[in-house]
Order: structure tokens, then sequence, then C-alpha cells
């Protein structure tokens, strides 16, 4: 399959519907990829060729069915995998191997999917890297975090689709960094269970892709929405109304996030849409500051057994993590859900005059070195608030990196919010 690397999921479930090729085909490109980028990209925590043609052959033997039937995807090792190990980034976990998969894992495999393995994350989700690279440039960039290796799997070819996590920017930062589609969809949307928790006030599952139509297709086929059958406007009676959000942390944006966010309203200008701008209300200043409390406080609750009888297996970076979450006392964290709830009900009114934001994903462009994970200063409060998020590249920064742009909906307008990053995307793609 020479267009392997490129392809849509959409595109090779039509191949294999059709019997142009086999699933063990599509399970064969897949692997010769991951092989030739793997030992530059270091995407995968756990790869068993072996293992993917056994899922491969045994669903060439069975009827197709199944949304998924036939198409390789990543799973985040944050995950548990009944197959595969899950150490969730950490040592402390590197001989487990669950009995069951997660949720989200046992819906996939359902639908027909074939797991091609489990992609790094960071440690437990937060800021110790793992030792994946961003495959653009001399691949001495950080991939974000924590989603790093789904990011740069799907990122250099290795699969059209991935999961995905995201407390704070672990979805919508990668993508950015890796120039790939990241879809954190509200929060909810799918279940957490056999997902190993950092924060359960913030955690979602979301996924990373080629393109916007993979992430509708993939998300809608789990959480048996019709995401893709909405992915156009053309129902809509109105004109899309687009609020530019610079959000209170616009003096931390570089001129290359600027320039993306300029950009980008112009082109949904250009294709039909009505622009303003919008300043959040007054207490949505604080949800960045609230969003660092709750994690922190939560993460400090959810290690407490780690933290009892392998506290020497911690990063630093993660011991950090948990010793400010031990330094919150309840009223303050009350208090940071409290500045939560009345922020979604403030945020929800903002949406009664847009139908969709445009905001930064990033401070800039990927950061060199391979140390930190890079800031999620701008992906804080939307997780905070649990609205669906979109992340659409827009080409590359001054740098020679990915930049691009989050498009957020009010929540449970998933479908709507897709649609709107389907245009950006697809009037984008009329610049090149």
């Amino acid at each position: 399959m020479r267009d392997y690397a490129s392809a849509s999921l959409k595109q090779l479930a039509a191949s294999i519907a059709r019997r142009e090729v086999s699933v063990e085909d599509v399970a064969r490109a897949g692997i010769t990829h991951i092989e030739e980028y793997e030992p530059a990209v270091h995407a995968w925590q756990h790869f068993d060729p072996q293992h993917v043609i056994e899922q491969a052959r045994l669903l060439d033997a069975q009827p197709q069915q199944g949304l998924l039937y036939g198409l390789p995807i990543g799973v985040k090792d944050l995950m548990d995998t009944a197959d595969m190990p899950t150490t969730y980034g950490s040592p402390i976990y590197e001989n487990y191997r669950p009995i069951v998969d997660a949720a989200c894992v046992a819906a996939s495999r359902s639908a027909g999917a074939v797991l091609m393995g489990k992609t790094v994350t960071t440690e437990f989700a937060t800021f110790q890297p793992g030792p994946t690279r961003n495959p653009h440039g001399a691949t001495d960039h950080t991939p974000g975090g924590s989603s790093s290796g789904s990011a740069a799997a799907v990122a250099s070819g290795m699969v059209p689709a991935a999961f995905a996590t995201q407390t704070a920017g672990s979805i919508v930062r990668p993508a950015a960094y890796c120039g790939v589609v990241g879809y954190k969809p509200t929060f909810g949307t799918l279940p957490l269970a056999g997902i190993k928790s950092l924060s359960p006030s913030l955690d979602t599952v979301g996924v990373l892709t080629r393109n916007v139509a993979d992430a509708a297709f993939f998300i809608g086929a789990l959480a048996r929405l019709p995401l893709s059958a909405l992915l156009t406007l053309e129902a809509q009676p109105t004109r899309l109304r687009v609020g530019i959000c610079r959000t209170p942390n616009w003096d931390r944006a570089s001129a290359a996030t600027r320039a993306a966010i300029e950009q980008a309203a112009r082109l949904l200008e250009r294709a039909g849409a009505v622009l303003s701008d919008i300043d959040l209300p007054a207490p949505c200043g604080g949800l960045t500051d609230a969003q660092i409390r709750i994690m922190s406080y939560e993460a400090a609750a959810a290690f407490a057994p780690e933290a009892r009888t392998h506290a020497d297996g911690f990063s630093k970076a993660f011991a950090a993590v948990l010793a400010a979450g031990q330094a919150i006392d309840g009223c303050s964290y009350v208090a940071a859900q409290a500045l939560a709830a009345a922020s979604r009900q403030v945020a929800a009114g903002v949406f009664e005059n847009v139908d969709i934001l445009l905001a930064p994903s990033t401070e800039g462009e990927a950061p060199a070195g391979l140390n930190a994970t890079g800031d999620p200063i701008f992906n804080r409060m939307w997780s905070l608030l649990g609205n669906p998020c979109v992340h659409v590249p827009q080409g590359m920064g001054p740098g020679g990196m990915p930049i691009g742009v989050t498009l957020i909906g009010p929540r449970w307008g998933d479908a709507s919010t897709l649609a709107a990053a389907h245009l950006l995307e697809n009037t984008f793609a009329t610049l090149n």
C-alpha cells in the first residue's frame, strides 16, 4: 500500500470494504512504516508486529462488521490493554499486565479496529517526557505531551489515528507541535474506565488524526454519535458566527501564534463566517489557576497508593506535582470547583452570541529540546470548562515547525465544532 501514510480512515475502510486490500495488507503496510520511522521518532512503548498480524488475520477470517473494521490505530499507554503491557509512562508499572481493556479500547476492538501497539505517554500523563521526538525538523524538538507518542505516530504516518487524553493540554498541544488534528470532545463523551486517572474532574478521552473528518468518524463510531453525517454547515440557516477569543493569556502568544489566529480568522471570513472579538466574562480570568489547583489536588489524591509504596519510582517532576497538590487544602479545591461551575454558566452565555470560538493552541511552535513538553497555558481553561476543542493545523511557523489554532464550541456542541474545523481545514487547503 503505497498511500498508507497519507490515506484517511475512511479511505482505508472503503478499500477494505471493496476487498481491494485485506486487513492484513493494511496491517503489514503499517508495520513497514513503523519499522522505518520508529528508530528516529520513538513513538511506541510497545509494538509487536506478530501480534498485529494475528489481529488482522482474525478479522480477515470473520465477516466485515463494525465501523472501524480493519483500521489500524495507536493506543496511548495510559489505557489498559488485556493483551499488551501497560506502563502509564512509569517504571513503577514496567511489568504491569492488565486483565481487561480500558472501556474505550474495548469499544474500538468491538468496532473492528486493529491495535498496532501502545504509544508513549509522559509519566502518568504529566510533565516528565518520554523518549518520543517530534517528527518534524531534525527530531530535536519536543512532540508535546502527554500524548506524545500518539501525536508523533500520526504525524509520521505510522497510524492514521491514535487515542489521546487531555487533562490540561495533552491532546491540543501535541497536535499543534506535531502538525496533526487533535480533537478533545466534550468532557464525558467517552468513558474513563480502565484509564489511569490523574484528575477525574478533567481527564478527557479524545483522538489525534490526519484530518478533521477522521476525528469525527473515529469518535462518532465509539460514542455512537452522527458526527460524520453532521460535518458540513450546509444545514445551518444562518452564517457561521466566529468569536475571536485571544484569552486572558494573549501576552504569552508568539508572533507565529498571532499570525495563525489572524490567518484562520480571514480564512473563515472568506468561507462566509461573521467575525467578532470576544472577551470572556470576568470570572473566566481565574480559570487557569483553578485548573492547576484542581488537577494538582486530585492527582495527589489519585496517587496516594503509589506515594505510600513506590514514591522512589516517581520522577522529580511528578513528585513536584503531587507535593503541590498536597499543599492545597479542601477549601481551596472547593473554591476552584465553584469558580469552574460558575464560569461554565457564563461561558454558555457567550455561545448565545457566537457559534464557535477561535483561540490559540499554544504559545508558538514546538520548543527545541527534549527535556520538557511545552506549556499548556492556552489549553487549561478549556479543559476545565469541558468544552469540545479541535486543533486545526495552519502550516508552518517561521521556525519551520507546525503551527495552528483551536476551535471551541459549546458543551455538547461537538458536531458544530467539528463542522467549523472541517470548514477551516478545507479553506486552508485551497491556499496550497
